[in-house]
Formats: structure tokens, sequence, C-alpha cells
């Protein structure tokens, strides 16, 4: 397998997998603070930053760990059009939390693969 293929899946799938893990833990603060007046709930601004890397593969024609390396997993504040804190909408935010608990579980099968790819190419190159 090519070095460079493997190290740009492997970065991939550990960035979606720590996406993925910082975005249900805004989730579920949201949801813990529903109630709460004056909480600012959050969000993940990881699709944006992705997009810069996407621009950067149609640029170049490539992509290297490097430039995964450099997406920024940040959270913002969800804000109403007048600047002030948005109401958490629980029932939205649970339909995102399932949502991304989907996503999670892809990534982590998509990885196990990655994995087992590897591990069957290490074990060939020992005999």
């Amino acid at each position: 397998m090519n070095q460079q293929l493997e190290a740009i899946t492997t970065a991939a799938l550990s960035l979606g997998l720590e996406a993925a893990s910082r975005r249900q833990q805004a989730i579920a603060a949201n949801i813990a603070h529903a109630g709460i007046e004056g909480y600012t709930p959050v969000r993940l601004a990881f699709e944006s930053h992705l997009a810069e890397a996407r621009q950067v593969l149609r640029d170049m024609g490539g992509l290297d760990p490097f430039a995964l390396a450099g997406v920024r997993i940040e959270l913002e504040p969800v804000l109403e059009a007048d600047g002030q804190p948005a109401k958490v909408q629980v029932d939205v935010q649970m339909a995102e939390m399932a949502r991304n608990a989907v996503q999670y579980q892809a990534l982590t099968q998509g990885l196990s693969r990655h994995l087992s790819i590897l591990a069957a190419a290490a074990a060939d190159g020992k005999k």
C-alpha cells in the first residue's frame, strides 16, 4: 500500500473521529444547559474549516496528512440574527446527536477496515 495513501487515510479518519467526538460533547452540553437562562449554545465549526482542505485538494490536485493537520476543530456560539444567544431546541439537538452517532459508527467501521488492511499487508510482508 502506498505510504502516502495510508497516511492520508489514517489522518482523515482520525480527524473525522475527533470532530464527531467534539460534536457529541457540544450537543450534550447544549442539552444539559437547555433550561439555563443566559446559556449560549455551541456548535462545531468543523465543516467550514474542512472546506478549506477541500479547496486545497481542488487547487493542488492532492492532499497530504499535514494539510489535514491544519484543519481546526473549534466550537462557535449559536446566535440569533440580532446577536443574542439562540434558544436550545432539545428535539433538534437530540436529532443531531443521533445523526452524529451514526457518523461516528461509520467512521469507526472505516478505521477498523483500514487497520485490518494494514495488518494483512504487514502479515503478508512477514512471510
